[in-house]
């Protein structure tokens, strides 16, 4: 079958996406920008039963360049780390786009993931989900919902947001809202369900609640995470706590942003347990438990094999089309840090230094320095350094890397452009290269910063004492890296 995969550069599709070429189908992804999809990740086989095209599904025009002969389409399109005042028109616009498409092509069944809705007074985020899942219902095609609850899995931002607090606060007091029920899911059960539905006639326009094994509060997540990593954990809940409260709460100990605490804080106050599980009749899986899926996601973490994180989308969500582009930092109105260190090391391995700087590893010279400046970032709204990055040696275009994010990782050309997305008035980039020289080859490292008025020129200034030994220690630990050191 041809299959149209919306969302297929993120969390859920991109996992999705394997599955599907594996059972035979030829899959059709849809993407706002071509340098985010994975190429290099596929061979040239598996490439074959796959086609990108760029769209935005925002953009009515961009249908067109669709094909029509589609027997089915998955909806993974979500805007959840959109503003709040925007999100909801997004997804209500860009569903509204996709079933006028389905309506012209050959499609004859949706599958649309979405979140359990049991109450009545939803949150925004949960009544968005109901308005997409709404809009999809109302086509004249049949459609499939699966409604879905935490799912557990490498990468995921409920995982990552559940690890940060834990292994980070032995002691936490937490509001109330971690004493409401859900029924959380793993990732290998989610994407057995999404394939399971496929043209399944006994799926067709039905909606479908999906979880997991086990039925727990937010707490007993928490506690049941430390058991699994043999830590001690004490919570005490405590009810003074409002929504605005608990989500900078969440933001400034975990590694989300503002925006996407806030959704998710908002969408905790409601009970997220499968009301029926018809499901078990439609597709006959082995449901796992909580620990399991958790043992799972551990098991793919230790074998650095983390396919996609929520991390990688987009903290500003007008980035995308703006930057990614953008493959050489400006010139003209900006300040300049260009630094150069003849290599004595083989430029292969100090390329590699290159290709793991962030996460883990650190940034080779002032890592307390380091952590300072992104602890201040959080403090004004930025996104700080604990996204860390998506694998601990391996960059792609799009990536996040503490704060920064990817714009051209280019091994062949050894080349590295990172983008600043912390809070500064103005716009940064960070380069390394490596050029051949004098029969040797040379480090070439270039920051450069373009101010925003008279405050980011002042900035620039301000920090320039701080740039005179941090980015001279940084291609000086850069150019000497072994493994075996230890970091400044």
């Amino acid at each position: 079958m041809k299959i149209l995969l919306t969302g297929s550069t993120g969390y859920i599709g991109r996992r999705l996406l394997p599955e599907l070429v594996n059972q035979g189908h030829f899959v059709v992804c849809p993407v706002r920008d071509k340098r985010r999809f994975d190429f290099e990740d596929f061979d040239d086989q598996f490439l074959r039963s796959v086609s990108v095209v760029e769209v935005d599904f925002l953009n009515k025009a961009d249908l067109k360049k669709l094909p029509r002969d589609v027997n089915a389409a998955y909806y993974l399109i979500h805007s959840l780390t959109s503003s709040s005042s925007q999100f909801s028109q997004m997804e209500a616009t860009t569903a509204n786009h996709f079933v006028e498409y389905c309506i012209i092509s050959d499609v004859k069944q949706i599958i649309y993931l979405g979140g359990i809705v049991n109450d009545d007074k939803l949150s925004e985020h949960l009544a968005s989900r109901q308005n997409v899942e709404t809009i999809l219902q109302a086509s004249p095609i049949p459609v499939t919902v699966l409604r879905s609850a935490i799912i557990i899995g490498s990468g995921g931002s409920s995982f990552e947001i559940i690890r940060d607090l834990v292994e980070k606060l032995p002691v936490m007091i937490a509001p109330k809202w971690l004493l409401t029920k859900c029924q959380p899911i793993g990732i290998f059960n989610v994407i057995q369900y999404l394939t399971g539905v496929l043209m399944n006639e006994k799926a067709f326009d039905k909606t479908f609640d999906i979880g997991g094994k086990d039925i727990l509060t937010y707490k007993e997540m928490l506690l049941q995470f430390a058991e699994v990593r043999n830590l001690r954990r004490w919570i005490i809940t405590v009810p003074v706590l409002t929504i605005r409260l608990s989500s900078l709460w969440l933001y400034l100990v975990t590694s989300t942003s503002y925006r996407l605490a806030r959704n998710l804080v908002d969408s905790m106050k409601n009970e997220v347990v499968c009301n029926d599980d018809s499901i078990d009749e439609v597709v006959r899986i082995e449901k796992l438990s909580y620990k399991t899926s958790l043992q799972r996601t551990f098991n793919r973490i230790n074998e650095k094999q983390i396919i996609s994180s929520w991390k990688d989308a987009f903290s500003d969500p007008n980035f995308n089309s703006t930057f990614l582009g953008q493959v050489e930092a400006p010139k003209h109105g900006c300040f300049l840090d260009k630094r150069e260190m003849v290599l004595q090391k083989d430029p292969k391995e100090v390329l590699q230094n290159i290709w793991e700087i962030g996460g883990t590893r650190g940034w080779y010279y002032g890592n307390i320095l380091w952590r300072i400046r992104g602890f201040l970032d959080k403090l004004v709204g930025g996104v700080g350094l604990r996204r860390g990055r998506r694998s601990p040696n391996d960059l792609k275009n799009g990536d996040a890397l503490d704060f920064w994010r990817v714009l051209d990782a280019n091994k062949e050309e050894s080349r590295l452009l990172l983008f600043a997305e912390m809070k500064i008035p103005g716009d940064a980039w960070l380069e390394f290269k490596i050029r051949p020289f004098d029969k040797k080859y040379k480090l070439i490292q270039t920051a450069t910063f373009r101010p925003l008025g008279l405050w980011g020129r002042i900035y620039w200034y301000l920090v320039l004492p701080f740039h005179g030994f941090i980015f001279n220690g940084m291609i000086r630990n850069i150019s000497r890296f072994t493994p075996d050191m230890g970091r400044t």
